[in-house]
Order: structure tokens, then C-alpha cells, then sequence
């Protein structure tokens, strides 16, 4: 079988989920995803003692091996450090994977063993103080006591090794030698999602839709070069970051894109730390925060002076939870986020504060996309008014009013809800003050379970978006006035409609038929009939 990216998967998915037994798909991925990335961080530190002649690993030498020959009068201390001040963390020689492998084969691992190397790793993160808020606790959702490994510390510690031997024959390259880690660890996190229903779409969203997200913030991105910053204010496990860097009009060069996140789920947000590392990303490049985005402002907010100074960024994407439950007290009025608008998102539904939030952090030139419940489009009082303000305010002054397009998504493309959603699509500096919709709410691949977006249907919807054209049936190109003769309700059908009228009905034809039916029925009620009184039957 040939080893490619599909097989790979395929294989190691279909095995996963025979020895996940009764655990809960959502629970499982920590225990693959945490033991796949312990295995990355190890062999990236290998590569690391062999480039720079750290070690001198002989043929079939373990680092614990090579170590323990060549230390001599160094200290683990001093060895540890200089891994870390490169790498951002350290592995000790007898908690790396290989250790671990030599010690499963051998029969001599014991059940506290996998509690020592997480334990270790963590003490090791004090090391590199930059570095210290990637790495610290990125282990922690490993729980190792969970019964349903096994009713024993025994048997906890077989069904680890049998998931450390699972992933320890996962060959991470194809047979060109391509490096296939990030590529499986996103089938991975993708397929944990879609078993896990509900709760698969609080930590991923699906391919396609980041596809879209990304290619619209792209679409303004400069392709001269220099560093490009991306926010996702409700990250979930990272993907959709990851995506918008492959969407970008530049070279792939290592530092190019800084990647900013925040997430309210701790389990989610170590998930995001290992799946940007696991896809090349250094801890220099990625600054990710643990923490509620309505509640606690992203970090560099007011000065101690009380002057807002807020970190703007070149793109913001954002899949938030839907019309979820948020703390809209008066105080908030006095937040720079909320402000300016004159009114709260509704305590029951919080959707327009993380527009207002993601607003207020892109920058002067860049692009924001947002996926949103459709009722954001025309539901009043609160929320109409920050929707008002979002346009007529902005489009009073000179440049163009700040929401560029939106767009009406197909039903059922989500994980946990079958809804159909909508992309706001916001930029600051305008120079126009219509609106692009586009309704693409009935181009899509159905499945089994789920739609999806073909690549064509995702072509047409950037395409539609960058033309800025109307499409009968598909988009239309709403001036301002239109919008306010419509008191600012951007319910989609108002300016797209796709009513498909039904062909004109040939009444002549239609009387014919009803004789021919009247014929062909008394015709069988007479053959009925005789049959009947062939049988003796009165009728």
C-alpha cells in the first residue's frame, strides 16, 4: 500500500477508534492528539542534537544512551537549557520517545512513568521564559486516571502503551519524503470533531467554510512582502489561523505570518497551541491567550495611564458561538470595544459583541470576516441599532461605511447545529458605501450526515465576492439608500431574490389528460366488472 496522506489516515483513524472503546470521541482526541504532538516535540529535538553535534548519537544509540556516555561532568541542567533557549522546551534524555518505546518493548514501564514525563516537561517550560506560555500545561487534559482506560493503574497503563504503539507506527513522511504530521494531525482533529456531534463544533470548523473565511481576508492582503498578522478572538482548535496562511499571496518564509488567538475552552486552547506547532509554526510566531474574549480585552489594552492603545492586526476571522450567553452589564458601556455604538448585544444572544470586539482589533487596512447565526441580519431593538451604526454612522463620514459584504451560507455545513449561517465581511478603510450580498445558501455537495462546499462553490463565492457584480439569482450590489429604505435590514432575500418562477400551465392539455384518465378508468371498472360476474358475484 502506497504511503500517502489518505492511507496514513485512513489507517490510523479506523484504528484509534477501535481502541477508544466507550470513550467519548471529544475525550479520546486528547489522549491521541496529546501523545502524537509528545512524539513531534521529541523527534524536533533530535533533529535539533544532530544538526548542531550536541550529541554524538552512534548507530542504534538511545539520547538516553548518548547522554549518559558523553555528559561526563556537564549538568542536565545546563543541557536542558541550551535545548531550550532554542527550542522553547526540553525534553530529559530518559522521557523522550524513543525512552518510552525501548521501555514498552521491554515490559519495564510502569504506570507512574507517564505521569513523570508530562510532569517533567512541564517543570522544563520555566526554562525559556519567552517561551513559557506556549508550552506550560499543554499536557494538563491528559488524564491518566480516567477509568475508562481501565479499572486499574495497571490497566491505565497498558491501554497507554497501546496508544503510544499506535502512533509510534504512524510513518509522518511519503515515500517523496514530504512531511505529512500537520496534514494528519487536521484529518485527525477534523474526524475527532465529527464524531463528537454537539461538541465537535466548539473546538473546529469545517475545511470549506475556513476556505471561505480565509480567501476573503486574503483577497486584501499586499503580496510585497513583510510580516502579516492574523486574530481569531474564539480560536478553537487553530485550524481556521492555519488556513488563512495558506490562503496568502506570498512565499511560504518562516516568520512571515504571526498568528494571534484566544480561547475560552482550555482543553481547545492546548489543542490550537499543539496543532500550530505540529504545522511548523515556532513559538516565536504564535501568541495564544486562554481566556474569556468578551470578558478579558486582548492583551496590550489601556496603558497605565488609562489610554487605549488596542493591538490591531492585518486580517480577523472568527467562527464565535452562536447567540450565546454573555455578561452585557452597563459597565461594558465604558469598554472601548462596545462603546462607540450606543447599545449591548443582547445578555442572550452576544453575537454583535464579538463583531464589535473583532472590529475593534483589525487594522486601519485590513479585512475582517465572521460566521454569524442569520438573525444578526434583521432582529431589532438592541441589535438593530449597533446594525444601523455599523452603517449609516461610519458612511456619514467621508470614506465608505464599514460592512463590505454578506453572505448567506447553505444549512448543515456545521458540526452541532444545522443552521444555515452567514459572513460578514467588514474593512475600515472603504472607499464605497454599498453592500455586496451574495446568497450561496443553495450551492452545495450534500452528504451523509453533512453538506459541504465544493471547490467550485467556494470558487464562485470569492469570485462573486471580488467581481462585485450582481449575478441574477446569486448577488446584487446594494447602494446605501437601498439599505436604508429598508431601515437597515440586511435579511438577504430583500436583495437577492431567487424565486424561480413555475412554468406557465397548459390548461388545454390538462383537460385532455382528465378525459383520458376518465376514459382509461371506466375502461378498468368494465373490465372489473366482468370479472366479477364471471366469479358470480352481484354487484
Amino acid at each position: 500500500m502506497s504511503n500517502t496522506l489518505e492511507t496514513i489516515t485512513s489507517k490510523l483513524w479506523a484504528m484509534a477508534n477501535e481502541l477508544r472503546g466507550n470513550m467519548d470521541a471529544s475525550e479520546y482526541k486528547n489522549y491521541i492528539l496529546a501523545f502524537m504532538f509528545y512524539r513531534y516535540l521529541s523527534e524536533h529535538q533530535m533533529d535539533y542534537l544532530q544538526k548542531n553535534d550536541v550529541l554524538d548519537l552512534k548507530e542504534g544509540q538511545t539520547v538516553e544512551e548518548a547522554y549518559a556516555e558523553q555528559a561526563a561532568g556537564d549538568s542536565l541542567s545546563d543541557y536542558l537549557e541550551d535545548i531550550s533557549a532554542y527550542l522553547g522546551y526540553a525534553i530529559e534524555p530518559k522521557d523522550t520517545w524513543e525512552s518510552l518505546i525501548h521501555r514498552i518493548d521491554d515490559n519495564i514501564i510502569v504506570p507512574g512513568d507517564y505521569q513523570t514525563i508530562f510532569d517533567d516537561f512541564n517543570k522544563y517550560t520555566s526554562l525559556n521564559k519567552q517561551a513559557s506560555r506556549d508550552f506550560r500545561g499543554v499536557f494538563n487534559d491528559v488524564n491518566l486516571g480516567d477509568s475508562r482506560l481501565g479499572s486499574s493503574t495497571n490497566d491505565r497503563a497498558k491501554s497507554l502503551n497501546r496508544i503510544v504503539k499506535l502512533i509510534d507506527g504512524v510513518e509522518f513522511k511519503d515515500e517523496h519524503g514530504k512531511d505529512l504530521l500537520g496534514g494528519i494531525y487536521e484529518y485527525l482533529i477534523g474526524m475527532f470533531a465529527a464524531n463528537a456531534g454537539k461538541k465537535g463544533g466548539e473546538f473546529y470548523t469545517p475545511h470549506e467554510v475556513s476556505q471561505v473565511l480565509a480567501r476573503l481576508v486574503a483577497s486584501g492582503a499586499s503580496s510585497a512582502g513583510g510580516e502579516f498578522s492574523v486574530y481569531d478572538p474564539t480560536c478553537g482548535s487553530g485550524s481556521l489561523l492555519l488556513t488563512v496562511q495558506d490562503e496568502l499571496p506570498r512565499e511560504d518564509r518562516p516568520g512571515v505570518v504571526k498568528f494571534y488567538g484566544q480561547e475560552l475552552n482550555t482543553t481547545t486552547y492546548n489543542l490550537a497551541r499543539m496543532n500550530l506547532m505540529m504545522h511548523g509554526v515556532s513559538f516565536n510566531n504564535m501568541t495564544l491567550s486562554n481566556a474569556d474574549t468578551l470578558e478579558t480585552d486582548w492583551p496590550d489594552g489601556p496603558d497605565k495611564n488609562g489610554i487605549d492603545h488596542p493591538r490591531t492586526f492585518d486580517a480577523v476571522v472568527a467562527n464565535p458561538p452562536y447567540s450565546a450567553h454573555w455578561d452585557n452589564n452597563e459597565n461594558k458601556l465604558k469598554d472601548q470595544r462596545f462603546n462607540p455604538f450606543g447599545a449591548l448585544a443582547p445578555a442572550s444572544k452576544a453575537d454583535y459583541a464579538f463583531v464589535l470586539h473583532s472590529l475593534y482589533h483589525l487594522n486601519a487596512n485590513g479585512t475582517m470576516a465572521i460566521v454569524l447565526p442569520h438573525g444578526v441580519l434583521f432582529r431589532g431593538a438592541a441589535e438593530a441599532k449597533i446594525r444601523k451604526a455599523l452603517i449609516k454612522s461610519s458612511a456619514s463620514q467621508s470614506q465608505g461605511n464599514y460592512l463590505d459584504a454578506v453572505i448567506g451560507l447553505p444549512a448543515n455545513l456545521f458540526y452541532g447545529t444545522g443552521i444555515p449561517t452567514c459572513i460578514l465581511v467588514f474593512k475600515k478603510n472603504r472607499d464605497r458605501k454599498d453592500v455586496l450580498f451574495i446568497d450561496a445558501s443553495k450551492e452545495f455537495a450534500k452528504g451523509k450526515n453533512q453538506n459541504r462546499l465544493s471547490t467550485d462553490n467556494i470558487d464562485k463565492i470569492i469570485d462573486t465576492y471580488r467581481a462585485r457584480k450582481d449575478v441574477e439569482k446569486y448577488a446584487h450590489v446594494a447602494p446605501l439608500q437601498e439599505i436604508i429604505d429598508n431601515d437597515f435590514n440586511l435579511n438577504i432575500p430583500r436583495y437577492v431574490d431567487t424565486f424561480e418562477e413555475e412554468p406557465p400551465i397548459d390548461l388545454d392539455e390538462v383537460n385532455k389528460q382528465l378525459k383520458q384518465d376518465d376514459t382509461e378508468i371506466a375502461e378498468a371498472e368494465a373490465k372489473l366488472k366482468a370479472q366479477l360476474q364471471l366469479l358470480g358475484v352481484e354487484i
